[in-house]
């Protein structure tokens, strides 16, 4: 009897399945330091005690992109292992910061099955939740993925396709208790501009560019213990190449966006994201982003915005999404929908 897990295919799913996933993870300082090696993070609330402390919160939490990769990571020898792409994203929630010691676990339930028409593959969703040792929801997500089948002739199931939210609505961001931007300092925390000084429809150019590494990818990967294969086996593709990890392709282009958006302190809630091309090692990111909506929240001058990030292997200025057939263009590597906390 073999003892190794080849991990799951298509037809080993089943709706109203609830998957554990292993191994619970307690997370530190390193991975803030390991975090902000990999990225040019530099977002002031996820870099100095002293300026959390002065936005009403006990010190500084760790980065909630790192929450993200954590949770993610668990779910992919569960869900992913064995899969051709991660499709997309929605109804991402942060709903507690996760703080240095803190230990994270990831549990997974099923609520999407659809067969491909090639019969060789199918999409999978999947809704997921990161809890802490304490069993508090730290964030919450729905994911799709395309599987590969074990057989193909396998009888497929019944399609079920889940209606998801096109985003998260503003009365449903949670916004962390104690959280208050009523003594933010503005200069330390790189830019002057303010909820208010940005407008629905503004596009932003991020400006910089970063070229991705293969070396920086495994790290990446490794970090966040994806165990992917396409992310890691050379041998597992065609053209002999490893497929960045999404995650890292967030990552970088949040980290780029800074550069015009450095007051965007604090993702609260992922509404819809699609990695639309792959991203290889060697190629250049680059970053725009879009205004879609503003809120207020009840919390001391902090406000909600709502913004698209689009990542791009191509010039960043010309803002290029969709061509005219709808299709993603081939340069856009990412396109991301989310809230963000700025002080009003």
């Amino acid at each position: 009897m073999s003892k190794t897990n080849p991990g799951r295919f298509f037809e080993d799913y089943h709706i109203g399945q609830v998957i554990r996933h292993a191994v619970p993870r307690t997370v530190a300082e390193g991975e803030r330091a390991l975090y902000h090696a990999l990225y040019p993070a530099r977002h002031a609330l996820y870099s100095s005690d002293e300026f959390a402390a002065r936005s009403g919160l006990e010190g500084s939490p760790l980065d909630d992109l790192i929450a993200f990769h954590v949770v993610f990571g668990k779910t992919v020898p569960d869900i992913s292992l064995n899969a051709i792409a991660n499709l997309g994203y929605a109804e991402g929630r942060w709903l507690r910061p996760v703080w240095p010691g803190d230990t994270l676990r990831s549990e997974s339930e099923v609520i999407g099955l659809r067969q491909n028409s090639n019969g060789k593959s199918g999409v999978v969703w999947v809704r997921t939740r990161g809890l802490n040792q304490v069993d508090e929801v730290v964030l919450k997500y729905v994911r799709w993925v395309m599987v590969r089948k074990r057989d193909a002739d396998a009888s497929p199931p019944d399609a079920v396709v889940p209606q998801l939210a096109g985003a998260v609505a503003a009365d449903d961001l949670v916004v962390p208790e104690g959280l208050s931007f009523a003594d933010y300092d503005f200069e330390l925390a790189g830019e002057p501009h303010r909820w208010g000084d940005y407008a629905v429809g503004e596009k932003i150019n991020h400006v910089d560019g970063c070229t991705v590494e293969e070396a920086e990818h495994m790290l990446a990967t490794r970090l966040w213990q994806n165990t992917a294969k396409v992310h890691f086996d050379a041998t597992n593709r065609e053209d002999g190449r490893r497929l960045i990890y999404g995650g890292h392709v967030i990552s970088m282009a949040r980290a780029l966006s800074f550069n015009g958006l450095a007051n965007a302190q604090m993702i609260v809630a992922l509404n819809a994201g699609a990695h639309a091309n792959p991203c290889f090692s060697g190629d250049t990111l680059r970053a725009w982003s879009e205004v879609l909506d503003k809120a207020e929240t009840d919390a001391p001058g902090v406000g909600a915005i709502r913004l698209r990030l689009v990542a791009t292997k191509g010039d960043s200025a010309d803002f290029v999404l969709k061509g005219e057939d709808g299709k993603y263009d081939p340069q856009v590597l990412l396109d991301l929908d989310y809230w963000a906390l700025m002080p009003i």
